[in-house]
């Protein structure tokens, strides 16, 4: 089995379980995801199953989440599953909103959530934050906020809700968190779900299920040349004898650079497309 999987991942448990759902159903120990989502959010978790593993890393990088926020509120955190406490009676209004909301667009430094798994000095900020060991001094990253878009403001419950576009690595969390402290009323995240991911769309997600079978999963199997935003070509029986073991070939083609390599419309390589020459880099068989 080898290609990727669009899996809607439910709520209430982690990244790690949905891939070990997985292997129980196929047999299949070479399964890895792309962008891990916390256990309280949901949506579009990609998957690549056997050797497809080894392209996650060509995968596109941007996302789309929905978002609902809860004002008035704080916690460690920054989500509904953390120690809450009220932090005061200020009520937001809509134009206060849309105002903070218009510094939370384009190129941007963010700090991650000290409960994150981010690594520092030697362990996970979350091992540090369950001891009590917060540092103060958690290195900031850059981040890049497409668009930031308003969907709906219960303005009585002071209930926010936004659909973010986002470059890898941004913490929504922090983001809730941020524009908590712009309003100077306090947020927490209590839902979140992700609608796209790699190339993926949540509207097109397989829903993990007690009846899920293998069968369903063969079914669902998307080929990479269908999501990875690189040049691919298929190649002659003699080529694919040279990529087997790894040699270069002649470059027919137009294109340099990285590309994919496929046979009998299978991908079997990632490849460094020179003036001349084709190297294969990564042989997937």
């Amino acid at each position: 089995m080898f290609g990727f999987l669009n899996i809607n991942k439910p709520s209430g448990i982690t990244s790690h379980k949905v891939i070990s759902i997985l292997r129980k159903i196929t047999g299949i120990k070479q399964i890895g995801h792309a962008g891990t989502l916390d256990p309280l959010a949901q949506g579009v978790l990609p998957i690549a199953i056997g050797k497809a593993s080894r392209l996650i890393d060509y995968m596109e990088e941007d996302k789309c989440y929905r978002v609902t926020l809860n004002l008035g509120v704080i916690s460690d955190t920054y989500d509904i599953e953390g120690k809450i406490e009220k932090l005061n009676s200020n009520k937001a209004d809509l134009e206060e909103i849309k105002k903070v909301l218009l510094n939370f667009q384009g190129r941007q430094k963010q700090i991650p959530p000290a409960y994150s798994a981010i690594h520092y000095n030697g362990k996970r900020l979350y091992e540090l934050a369950r001891e009590g060991n917060i540092p103060e001094d958690i290195p900031s990253r850059e981040i890049t906020i497409y668009e930031n878009k308003l969907l709906n403001f219960d303005y009585e419950n002071q209930i926010l809700k936004l659909e973010i576009s986002c470059s890898k690595g941004t913490y929504i969390r922090s983001i809730v968190n941020d524009i908590g402290n712009q309003l100077k009323t306090g947020a927490i995240m209590s839902k979140l779900i992700r609608t796209k991911s790699s190339g993926m769309f949540l509207s097109d997600a397989l829903n993990l299920s007690d009846t899920l079978i293998k069968e369903d999963i063969e079914k669902h199997l998307i080929n990479p040349v269908n999501i990875l935003p690189l040049f691919h070509t298929n190649i002659t029986e003699e080529a694919y004898k040279k990529v087997l073991n790894g040699n270069k070939y002649e470059n027919k083609t137009q294109h340099t650079g990285e590309g994919l390599l496929c046979y009998n419309d299978k991908v079997i390589a990632i490849a460094e497309f020179q003036k001349e020459y084709i190297q294969p880099k990564k042989v997937l068989l």
